[in-house]
Order: C-alpha cells, then sequence, then structure tokens
C-alpha cells in the first residue's frame, strides 16, 4: 500500500489524476469533476469511519462504541452504513449485477439518509450508461491502493488530492473552472495579510470553499485552533455549492454554507452576519446581475451600482457585512480601480471619502489558469485608526492608502502560467504581506519602497481623479549609474547608429537587387 507521507508527498498526484482521467471517456471535465470528486469524498469518509472504529475495538472496556454513533459525532466523523464502506465496494467492484455504479449510487443515498448534512450534496449517478462500469471499477481498486492517513487522518493528504484534482478540472474546464477555483497563491496572499486568527469569516460568493481551506491551515500553521473561528459562506451555483461542502468534509472543517446555494445579491443567507474577516473572489465584471430588483438597497450606501457591471456590488455587499474592527480582502479585475463609466467613479470616490480603503495590490498577469483579465486586490477595513487587534498594536492609518505593485514578481510555472512564491528565498507571499504589517502595525518598519509601496494620502488620489491603480503612484525604482561619461557615452552609441544606418543602406540595395532580378525592381 503506497503511504505518500513516507516518500514524497506530491509524487503520488500526477499518476492519480492520470489513471482517474481515464474514466472520463467522452465526458465533459464540468459532468466528470463530480464523478472524481465524489469517489475522493467516499473514500475519505470511509477511511475516516474506520480509523475511528479501529480506536473503539482497540480498548475492550470501550469496545462497544463501534457501533455508537455518538462515538464518531464526537469527532465529527460521518457514520457510514456497512453497504457505504469502500472495503465493501471493493470487494464487489467486479460484479456484473448489481454493477460498482450501481453499488456507488446506492451508498451515496445510504449516507446521505444518514447524515442529514449532506443531503442533496454526493454525486448519485454512477450507474449511468456513459460511465464504463470496467474502467470504474478499476478507479475504485487504484484509490483502493493509496493510504489516506497521516498524523492529521488524512486531511492533509487526501486534502492535497482533492485540490489538485479542482485544480485540473479549472485547467480542464477553461473560463468556467474559474467560477470555483480561484489561484492558491492568490488565496495564500490574501489570508497571509489579513490573518484570520479569531472570529467570524465570511465569504459570500465561497466557490469550492477555497479562502476557507486557507484560513484553517493559516490558523494550524500559527499553532491555532480550528475552534477559533466561524465560518460562514455563500455560493450561488448548486454544482459548485455542493463542492464547497464536500471540499470543507474532506478536511473536517465545519461550517454555515446556508441551507441551500442562492444569489448573495437577492437571497443573502447570512443577512445579519458581521465579520471580522472577510474573503472572496467575486466573479470578474458580472454583467445581468439583477441590479433593477435591488433599487434603494440598504448596502448601497456609497450608491448604486451599475447594471452592467457587479463590481461595487460586491465592495458594498462585502462592507455591509464588515464588523466594526472587521477587514476584507477580495479580488476584482483592474478596472474596478480607475473606471468613470456608469456611475463607478463616483463611488469609487465615496469610499476613498470615507477612508474605508486600506490597501491596493496590483497583482502580476498570467496568476489564473481561466483567465487572462488583469485582477488587483483590495483591502476594506471599517477603521483604520489605532487600536490592538490580534494583540497587535496598529498605527494610525486613518487618511492614508497604502499601494503596492506587484506586477513584476511571481515565477512561470508553465508557458502560460505564473505563481507567485510562498516558499524559501524570495518569497513573493512574505514580502508582499510583511509590507502591509510593517506599514499597519506599530512595531513594523515601514518605508516606502520605490517601483513596489507607496503610502499615499487621501489629497493626494483626489489629484488623480480618485483612481486607485498602484502605478499612477509607486515611484520607479532608481536606475543604477554604469559610471560612464556622458561624451564617452553619447560618442559610442553614435558610432553605433552610424553602423548601423550603413548597414541598413547595404540592406535596401540588396532588397532591390533582389527585386530586380524577378522584374520588380525600380
Amino acid at each position: 500500500m503506497v503511504e505518500p507521507e513516507k516518500s514524497n508527498p506530491r509524487a503520488f498526484e500526477a499518476p492519480l489524476w492520470a489513471a482517474a482521467d481515464k474514466l472520463r471517456g467522452n465526458m465533459d471535465a464540468a459532468e466528470y469533476k463530480h464523478v472524481a470528486l465524489g469517489l475522493i469524498f467516499l473514500k475519505y469518509i470511509s477511511d475516516r469511519f474506520n480509523e475511528r472504529k479501529a480506536e473503539a475495538e482497540a480498548d475492550p472496556e470501550n469496545a462497544f462504541l463501534a457501533d455508537e454513533r455518538d462515538w464518531y459525532a464526537a469527532e465529527s466523523v460521518f457514520w457510514v452504513p456497512e453497504n457505504a464502506r469502500w472495503e465493501y465496494l471493493k470487494e464487489n467492484a467486479t460484479s456484473v449485477k448489481p454493477t460498482i455504479g450501481e453499488l456507488i449510487d446506492t451508498a451515496m443515498l445510504a449516507i446521505e439518509a444518514e447524515n442529514p448534512t449532506l443531503k442533496g450534496v454526493l454525486t448519485k449517478n454512477y450507474a449511468r450508461p456513459e460511465l464504463d462500469q470496467t474502467k470504474l471499477a478499476e478507479v475504485v481498486k487504484l484509490f483502493s491502493d493509496l493510504a489516506f492517513r497521516n498524523k492529521h487522518h488524512g486531511e492533509d493528504v487526501l486534502g492535497r488530492v482533492y485540490e489538485y484534482f479542482l485544480g485540473q478540472f479549472a485547467i480542464a474546464e477553461g473560463k468556467r473552472g474559474g467560477q470555483y477555483y480561484t489561484a492558491g497563491c492568490v488565496v495564500r496572499l490574501l489570508v497571509a495579510m489579513i490573518e484570520p486568527f479569531k472570529g467570524r469569516v465570511y465569504d459570500p460568493c465561497c466557490g469550492s470553499g477555497g479562502m476557507f481551506v486557507q484560513s484553517e491551515q493559516f490558523i494550524e500553521a500559527h499553532e491555532g485552533g480550528r475552534n477559533d473561528i466561524s465560518i460562514y459562506g455563500q455560493e450561488s451555483n448548486p454544482t459548485t455549492w455542493r463542492l464547497a461542502k464536500m471540499n470543507l468534509a474532506i478536511r473536517g472543517i465545519e461550517a454555515n454554507l446556508g441551507s441551500k446555494w442562492a444569489d448573495s445579491f437577492h437571497e443573502d443567507m447570512h443577512p445579519s452576519i458581521k465579520a471580522d474577516y472577510v474573503l472572496a473572489n467575486p466573479p470578474f465584471n458580472a454583467s445581468d446581475w439583477g441590479q433593477d430588483k435591488l433599487q434603494g438597497d440598504a448596502r448601497w450606501q456609497f450608491g448604486t451600482p451599475p447594471a452592467g457591471n457587479a463590481n461595487f456590488g460586491w465592495v458594498q455587499h462585502i462592507y455591509h457585512h464588515l464588523a466594526p474592527h472587521g477587514i476584507a480582502g477580495f479580488v476584482l479585475a483592474n478596472g474596478s480601480l480607475s473606471s468613470q463609466q456608469s456611475g463607478e467613479g463616483e463611488i469609487r470616490q465615496r469610499l476613498i471619502e470615507k477612508d474605508v480603503i486600506d490597501c491596493i495590490v496590483a497583482l502580476p498577469g498570467q496568476l489564473f489558469s481561466t483567465t487572462q483579465i488583469p485582477v488587483c486586490l483590495w483591502f476594506v477595513a471599517r477603521d483604520k485608526s489605532n487600536g490592538i487587534v490580534k494583540d497587535k498594536k496598529l498605527r494610525d492609518r486613518r487618511g492614508e492608502v497604502l499601494f503596492i505593485d506587484a506586477r513584476n514578481m511571481g515565477t512561470m510555472k508553465t508557458r502560460t502560467l505564473k505563481e507567485l512564491t510562498f516558499e524559501g528565498e524570495g518569497n513573493d507571499v512574505a514580502t508582499i504581506a510583511d509590507t502591509y504589517h510593517a506599514w499597519r502595525e506599530k512595531n513594523g518598519q515601514y518605508e516606502d519602497v520605490p517601483g513596489f509601496a507607496k503610502s499615499v494620502k487621501i489629497e493626494d488620489i483626489a489629484t488623480k481623479r480618485f483612481v486607485l491603480t498602484p502605478g499612477m503612484y509607486v515611484e520607479q525604482a532608481a536606475r543604477e549609474e554604469d559610471g560612464e561619461p556622458f561624451a564617452n557615452k553619447m560618442a559610442r552609441l553614435t558610432g553605433t547608429l552610424k553602423k548601423q544606418m550603413e548597414r541598413g543602406n547595404v540592406l535596401d540595395m540588396e532588397i532591390r537587387r533582389q527585386l530586380q532580378k524577378v522584374g520588380y525592381g525600380w
């Protein structure tokens, strides 16, 4: 049995994907992802159930607990009926009737019946004719050979498999994949900057729940407790909402994603929430978002967003749900920084004059596998005055905005995809986040960095028509002098230019001669 945590923890992901992807056949990635991810989820909850069961059986005095549901519920382990356990499915994978697909569908129904929080979430169409049952049985056996267990009960290992599959499906689906998958390095940067240690975390367009996963991992990395935060989310796409429920369950993360999928603008599932932290990646430049039905909405404190673009609808929805000392970090298309159309300029101006814009980060291109739209990060705060948050003394930054130009950062991972580094030397995520913290915290040693970061007064932003593009404020880094005297440099450059012009004349004559040979000379 393969135990990835004892070797290269990443070595198993690509082969596992390649093997499982053979099952897809002619099925679209958008459809197949639920097949593959459903199997991963089923394997996970079965493994967790078996581990918990083994714990009880190992102690003769407590062996009776192996059949008690409370024993499993105490550790947030789902109850898995016998006919839904992975070993049962593996043993019957090659049976002709019922087929493995029918067995898996029955297993999913049984799990939903026993665990109300999963009702309507799991995929239940494995017996469909277009799904090759022989290949499905092979994938079941393949997953069986991978030990999804380590010191964190498999959450880290299996969670990485799940995240890897989500990323691969985002690539396979193209633009549509961006509806539920945000580049991991962007999520890490958002989390590193706002540091959601303790309190309520909210994402009004949570996709597959990546923001919440990173928040939990951040807390654990800093030796905090996952019970220190409460998670609230919402998602309008029904299949993506189900993915989020499964993705969080994979990690054992409890979250309130509402009783159903719903549009945050028109059916707010958490109308009274005032979050300490908001993390979000709203759909870019969404049009036809139903603005006409929201005239006079209480959330439009800074002005009614235009009907053709929801960007400033999201900004104001997020601000509306912030607690008095709350901080929000979210992704928007670059157009939000400078657009003057349809009242967007006026809304941005009021946001700046209200002094709720804390920081703007310009990101490099090619960070998203699903879109080439240039994007930026907005950080919005209810209170920018001094105080103590998360045991850190804050500097009074009222009347100022920090601009960070990170467009030149990042490393190309493929021919078309760039990534902000987050480990080792030259850590891009740490460089950006540390700059922000140094600016915001009293003990921070902040200084403007030409070409990278600058703290700007609101009065200076007003002189530029309240445009928030970092490149307009971050001064260019000074070029190093080469020490060559000006007169010498001009003599050298004009000499080079003369030679190039002479060479150009020779080439012009050659072109004319070649044209004369074919009867087109002059």
